[in-house]
């Protein structure tokens, strides 16, 4: 059964070879979409070919919904998407896939049912197909190899899907049960190297020694140490005094 989570309606329109239909499959599965529409595909269905590429998202093509025509596919949404690589002559919104999958997020959110359009892999959608959207995405490709894989634009529409519907930070440290390091911790880390080594000489000459202390406090802060990292360069200085007093 598909999922309960809101999403877009992913449309392959006209779409040729059954295993780029298949790999569409598992590049919406990857990113947890489930809602594929297919238009007329060339080689009839269901395709083993499709299923075989599907590899795990089998389960999509099973319960895909098979019409004969674009307006039939969009019939019951209420805003409608077509992705396309190159200028069609229709004056319509123009949307990066980035903010197209926002607007789509935006919109879901409000109750509506949106459909991403994706064209047959020799061409394309034609522009009745791009004439039935309320806007279009526009997948920046490089103009002189302009040919975008099915599978490939499903995978880069689904993948900005996820980024605009979940919560997901740009950036994370992994803290593996680490925890970070306390002011008062780096503060006694600063003053055991400062006290070690100046007892070794290292604040020399004299009249920028304090410049020197304030550069090597200034590294300490910059850095982002665990409590375990305070811990062994503890246990490094420790470790290079007892060795130079035995020496």
């Amino acid at each position: 059964m598909p999922t309960d989570r809101p999403q877009p309606v992913f449309v392959l329109v006209r779409p040729q070879m059954g295993e780029n239909i298949g790999a569409a499959a598992r590049a919406m599965w990857n990113f947890g979409l489930d809602r594929m529409r297919i238009t007329a595909p060339r080689d009839g269905w269901p395709n083993p070919k499709a299923v075989a590429m599907a590899s795990g998202a089998g389960r999509l093509l099973d319960e895909a919904r098979l019409v004969d025509d674009t307006a039939s596919a969009v019939s019951d949404c209420t805003f409608v998407l077509a992705t396309t690589a190159r200028a069609r002559g229709l004056t319509k919104p123009v949307f990066s896939p980035e903010r197209a999958m926002e607007l789509a997020a935006e919109k879901i959110a409000a109750g509506e049912k949106v459909a991403v359009l994706f064209g047959p892999e020799r061409a394309g959608l034609e522009n009745d197909d791009i004439a039935r959207a309320n806007a279009i995405i526009n997948v920046p490709v490089n103009p002189e190899f302009a040919s975008l894989n099915l599978a490939q634009c499903v995978l880069l529409t689904a993948y900005e899907w996820q980024l605009a519907a979940s919560e997901i930070a740009p950036e994370r440290v992994d803290m593996a049960k680490a925890d970070w390091a306390e002011q008062i911790e780096i503060e006694k880390l600063a003053s055991h190297y400062e006290a070690q080594l100046g007892e070794a000489g290292f604040f020399f000459p004299e009249h920028k020694a304090e410049t020197m202390k304030l550069n090597l406090r200034n590294m300490w802060s910059r850095m982002p140490l665990t409590r375990a990292d305070v811990q062994m360069l503890h246990g490094v200085m420790r470790q290079m005094v007892r060795w130079k007093a035995r020496g």
